[in-house]
């Protein structure tokens, strides 16, 4: 039988089932339960990956409690050929040799097990076709910024020279702008192909979710007039922080009862709920997926909640600036922590 992206997502989590290193064990909290033999084995939609930056490159990783599996360092030691990255996952790459990776007995990848508080990050996933974006998708958000109710969801794009790492730094375009403000996202990382698909059966097609940020610069934004130029204000070098976590959808659930929050220098700025979405991410894949063809891999970012600086009051409006440090979290995602240069 052709092994496709779909079986793959489907069935790959047969041999981690098994495994000395993925199964659950008496201190491990929230690791998943042993399955018996002859019943169902858990999904890739189950485990939590990420983008390793090691001295080699960029490299697969997968979360297991506290150390991350570089799977390509664990490919190697076993001589078997192993998705690169979550992008090549997605694609359905060398999916035997992941199972074999998975299903391994800790013993044979020690050497292939890093610490989560050692661990350095990429962007956790970084070839996307398309990254699409929601303005205004939040109620009270809209509310803030004085913005009509959307009667349907308001799409705009960034590129893939925004996606920027947990850990890293984005580098300010003082030149061109000085307004620099935040906005906590939930990403949606689709993992099946999906055009004209039904609001039921949208969420069948999430791989997974993550912690984003559609980091703006409000002047470049509304330099022609309010809203007029959303893609110059939102996809400067390095605008779109997302990671380090791609968690599968088994494991997030309900994407719509999520705390989301944003903390800048350690100041919450941002406390809110995904409840509060005016369009779900399933309307939203529903919509988008009736205007143009969803791939594996492809990025939604799904709105932003009250509280960013484009809606206080024009005199309490603090812009960010070099030397700030951003923390934005979304329930599940974990934490996503970055620097202004």
């Amino acid at each position: 039988m052709t092994t496709t992206p779909r079986s793959l997502l489907r069935n790959a989590g047969v041999a981690a089932a098994g495994s000395m290193l993925f199964q659950a064990s008496a201190t491990g909290a929230g690791a998943p339960d042993p399955v018996a033999p002859g019943t169902e084995a858990p999904s890739l939609r189950s485990l939590t990956y990420c983008t390793l930056r090691t001295a080699q490159g960029d490299t697969l990783g997968v979360r297991r409690e506290n150390r991350i599996l570089d799977v390509v360092k664990a490919g190697t030691a076993l001589r078997v050929p192993v998705p690169a990255s979550v992008d090549e996952v997605l694609e359905g790459k060398a999916p035997g040799g992941l199972q074999k990776v998975l299903a391994a007995p800790a013993a044979s990848v020690s050497g292939a097990l890093v610490p989560v508080e050692q661990a350095r990050f990429g962007p956790c996933i970084t070839r996307p076709q398309k990254i699409l974006m929601l303005g205004f998708n939040y109620r009270k958000h809209a509310q803030e910024t004085g913005t009509p109710i959307p009667k349907a969801p308001v799409l705009f794009n960034k590129y893939n020279n925004a996606l920027s790492a947990h850990g890293g730094v984005i580098r300010l375009p003082t030149k061109a702008a000085k307004k620099f403000d935040y906005e906590v996202e939930l990403q949606v990382v689709i993992g099946e192909m999906a055009r004209d698909v039904s609001e039921a059966d949208a969420l069948a097609h999430v791989f997974g979710y993550a912690t984003g940020n559609d980091f703006s610069a409000r002047d470049l934004q509304y330099r022609d007039g309010k809203g007029s130029q959303f893609m110059i204000g939102k996809t400067c070098d390095g605008f779109l922080p997302i990671g380090p976590w791609l968690v599968g959808a088994d494991v997030v659930g309900d994407p719509q009862n999520l705390k989301i929050e944003t903390r800048v220098n350690g100041e919450q700025r941002q406390s809110s709920n995904t409840s509060d979405m005016i369009f779900t991410c399933a309307q939203i894949i529903a919509y988008a997926s009736s205007l143009f063809t969803l791939l594996p891999g492809d990025v939604i970012s799904t709105g932003t909640p009250e509280g960013v600086i484009n809606g206080m009051p024009e005199a309490k409006q603090v812009w960010l600036k070099p030397g700030d440090r951003v923390a934005c979290s979304v329930e599940k995602c974990g934490e996503l922590r970055f620097e202004l240069g």
